[in-house]
């Protein structure tokens, strides 16, 4: 995917970030606590699983949760980084109130 393919699908994902050097995608979130981090994650990985594209996810702080997506194969962004994020986005998160 190119940079301005990359740009104009990020405009469908609010929140998502370009990093590494156009070569992935990021998003943050604060949960309430610990647990609503895990249990955000492992919805996230039940997604992950059942569509055969794993994201990189980060737990930090014990609340700061930040999901990385590229796809591996490539080393770069391609539309299935995308369509992962859309259903990510999809998942109930407890956020910090």
């Amino acid at each position: 995917m190119t940079q301005e393919q990359a740009l104009l699908q990020l405009k469908e994902h609010p929140g998502w970030e370009i990093t590494h050097q156009g070569k992935r995608i990021c998003k943050s979130w604060t949960v309430k606590n610990f647990d609503a981090g895990l249990v955000f994650f492992n919805a996230v990985a039940k997604i992950a699983e059942s569509e055969g594209h794993h994201p990189d996810l980060h737990l930090a702080g014990y609340r700061n949760v930040e999901i990385e997506i590229w796809t591996h194969a490539i080393g770069g962004l391609s539309e299935n980084d995308f369509i992962l994020a859309a259903k990510i986005d999809q998942l109930p998160i407890e956020l910090q109130g």
